[in-house]
């Protein structure tokens, strides 16, 4: 074999697998409970035998993805249960960050709070307006940045990493209510900027109130009143 690939080149087949893969279970293209073989997934995705495998190891530490008692894989369950705790959990976990980031962050952590609000704006107007694919992507890349940044200053990095991963677990319930209608933007937008006033204000206890209102609210159906 003239050419031998790295393991610089394996992971990085591996991180753009992992990327279409949490895409598609996020768009709900590969169902709950949904069978994951390999040959089936090469086909549809690309990639070697050990890498797909590998993906799989990667999305079921994330747990988007499961191991079956018979060796196998398939897409972790999306049921009642499942969101009330990755609410639950969430809820834990973001407030956790905020406080601590509340205490410890300083101006430049605000500005990248701000921008991450006014990103997440844009976006909430054009999936709004024009909620197809793209848009959706876009918009539920803003809400994850959003997330992500209001703990980036907690000085915690497990605590930030257990973020990413449970908020990628809840990202196929938000994005089924975009598609079921089920999103009250006006709210959301009084939400969201109730959470960036208390956080320039450093005030922790409106803050953590309205973290978890908006957690709830993101993940359950809340009407469109319009």
């Amino acid at each position: 074999m003239i050419f031998k690939r790295t393991t610089g080149e394996d992971e990085t087949i591996v991180a753009m697998l992992a990327a279409a893969l949490r895409r598609d279970i996020s768009f709900g293209s590969l169902m709950p409970d949904q069978k994951l073989k390999i040959e089936q997934l090469r086909q549809r995705y690309g990639g070697s035998n050990h890498s797909m495998r590998e993906t799989l190891r990667l999305l079921s530490a994330e747990g988007l993805v499961e191991a079956t008692a018979q060796r196998g894989f398939r897409v972790t369950s999306a049921t009642e249960d499942d969101l009330r705790d990755i609410i639950m959990v969430r809820g834990q976990i973001e407030k956790a960050g905020l406080e601590l980031a509340l205490e410890y962050g300083d101006v430049q952590w605000e500005g990248r709070v701000m921008a991450a609000h006014h990103a997440l704006q844009k976006a909430e107007i054009a999936v709004a307006t024009t909620p197809d694919d793209l848009t959706a992507l876009t918009w539920d890349e803003a809400c994850k940045t959003f997330a992500a940044t209001l703990i980036d200053a907690s000085g915690s990095p497990r605590l930030i990493d257990m973020q990413a991963k449970f908020f990628n677990q809840s990202r196929r319930f938000r994005l089924a209510l975009l598609r079921e209608g089920n999103l009250d933007f006006a709210r959301r937008k009084a939400r969201q900027q109730a959470l960036l006033d208390a956080v320039l204000q450093r005030d922790t206890v409106a803050a953590l109130q309205v973290l978890t209102e908006d957690i709830e609210a993101e993940l359950r159906a809340e009407p469109n009143t319009a």
